[in-house]
């Protein structure tokens, strides 16, 4: 990737979206402009789990604000992600491709362990360096993210189907609050809870950490009324529990310190902070700036300065599956050539589709740790299931759909989801793992390939493939697999001579 001075990252939580603008000196980033737009993406969620047409709308609305705000800027310097809402929602895919058209930028749907791992990034750049654990926070408006790390790298990492804007609608209908609704809540929330505590425990931590919406408020609340002069304690928990007890409702006006746009969400945000209270033995909490935003943007520090998760998780999962490294790099080799001759002049260091057919190429054995026989499919099961630090739903599942279809019939996957841009890739990573059956350093034929809307074109040395029987044989069956998608592939021998000549051309 290009060097960029000014990056830029969109956060559509369940609660509020966030803009935040940065500029880059010396591998910080420096805050330039922060926009946030109240939407409740979540409290739009209707019984069947689909985002309301209203909402929609006022998401979008706010999204061509954010527009407004990035234009100009470059792909590579802007990373937009989805969180719970858009987890959840059945019908998020229409409105992502609405989304898409109006912020004029991709926009990734993240897990909610990728979730955590980025909002303790944003926390840990926020906070002085310290060698002692933390304990991270984040009460969102549908999840809430729990860390345990050190420095800069998280240990523990969960997410929790509980947040601000869904316990508020359904604990506390209507804004009333009451000791049976409070108890309720809290009590939920310590259902959640209850599957990670022990083990959260045991790690330990010398410091809790809050952050985004819920925390900062809470703490303003709090520091307002004297509750506790600064972060979040058990004992200015429990007064501002009784005093919502009180008023029966969130009630800015009577309530010093309550922002009237977070008194909705403030009474579910309020009995999950203390259900975690309760459940993790904390007495004290300070309140971070950092927050998955700031995360996202060092994420993408990281991706522009060639520090990109995404690689090192494949490094890892290549350890993990003890694949052959040697196959994996030759058929990551010989792919890239492939794609390369398909796409002459392009940029390599800014396609994204290179990157990814790169990680398929080294990851696509990962499967025979299981199973010799359909290997391809335990990889693409893999692939599509396992937490992969860095990557998103969607590239998770793209990179799944081209391991899946790189060997075995084609027509069986190809219903599977895989896009336009997709069949370059299956093409390249087939035809390089063909070649290379033999799973030896021996010397790879001349090779021309062609692609054009009805399919694709292989020349090869007809000498090459009358030694080689056995893989002329399954060229041969290739064709019929892309006739059975409906398109072409084409195999032709050359002659020693012409062969000679294109070397000569190149």
């Amino acid at each position: 990737m290009a060097r960029h001075d000014t990056l830029a990252a969109v956060d559509l939580g369940s609660n509020s979206f966030h803009l935040q603008i940065g500029r880059v000196v010396e591998r910080q980033i420096y805050p330039l402009d922060a926009v946030r737009e109240v939407v409740r993406l979540g409290g739009g969620l209707t019984a069947e789990k689909r985002i309301d047409r209203a909402t929609q709308a006022a998401a979008l609305e706010a999204l061509a604000k954010f527009a407004e705000r990035l234009r100009g800027f470059p792909r590579q310097a802007v990373r937009a992600v989805g969180t719970n809402a858009l987890r959840v929602a059945k019908n998020a895919a229409p409105f992502l491709r609405e989304a898409r058209a109006v912020l004029g930028f991709p926009i990734e749907v993240i897990s909610g362990r990728e979730e955590a791992r980025l909002i303790y990034l944003g926390v840990a750049h926020s906070l002085p360096a310290a060698a002692h654990r933390r304990l991270v926070i984040d009460v969102g408006g549908g999840s809430t993210e729990l860390i345990v790390g050190t420095g800069l790298e998280p240990q523990l990492t969960e997410s929790l189907y509980m947040g601000c804007v869904s316990y508020s609608l359904k604990y506390f209908p209507g804004g009333r609050i009451d000791k049976a609704r409070v108890k309720a809540a809290e009590l939920a929330a310590r259902q959640e809870l209850s599957s990670i505590a022990q083990a959260y425990r045991a790690a330990g931590w010398a410091e809790a950490v809050g952050s985004s919406g819920t925390a900062r408020s809470l703490e303003a609340i709090l520091h307002e009324n004297g509750f506790a002069a600064e972060g979040l304690t058990r004992e200015g928990l429990e007064k501002l529990r009784s005093l919502l007890l009180k008023h029966e409702k969130a009630d800015p006006e009577r309530i010093a310190g309550l922002r009237p746009n977070r008194a909705p969400v403030l009474p579910g945000g309020l009995a999950i902070m203390s259900a975690a209270f309760d459940a993790l033995g904390i007495e004290a909490m300070k309140v971070s700036e950092g927050a998955l935003r700031h995360g996202v943007l060092y994420d993408l520090l990281g991706r522009v300065e060639h520090r990109d998760m995404r690689e090192a998780t494949v490094a890892q999962f290549a350890r993990r599956y003890h694949i052959d490294a040697a196959q994996a790099e030759r058929v990551k080799s010989l792919s890239l050539t492939i794609y390369d001759a398909l796409s002459p002049g392009a940029e390599r260091e800014e396609d994204a589709d290179r990157s990814l057919l790169e990680w398929a190429a080294r990851l696509a054995e990962i499967g025979l740790s299981i199973a010799h026989a359909q290997y391809h499919k335990h990889s693409a099961y893999v692939l599509s299931n396992a937490d992969m630090p860095g990557f998103s739903r969607m590239e998770q599942a793209r990179l799944a759909r081209v391991v899946l279809a790189h060997r075995g019939k084609l027509g069986k996957v190809q219903d599977a989801g895989l896009e336009s841009a997709d069949w370059k890739l299956v093409f390249a990573l087939r035809v390089a793992s063909l070649i290379l059956r033999s799973r030896t350093d021996s010397r790879l034929p001349f090779l021309r390939v062609a692609a054009d809307s009805g399919g694709f074109a292989i020349d090869l040395p007809q000498s090459w493939l009358d030694e080689n029987a056995l893989s002329a044989t399954a060229l041969e069956d290739e064709a019929e697999h892309w006739k059975s998608v409906g398109m072409r592939l084409s195999v032709s021998g050359l002659s020693d001579k012409k062969v000679s000549v294109l070397k000569q051309v190149r």
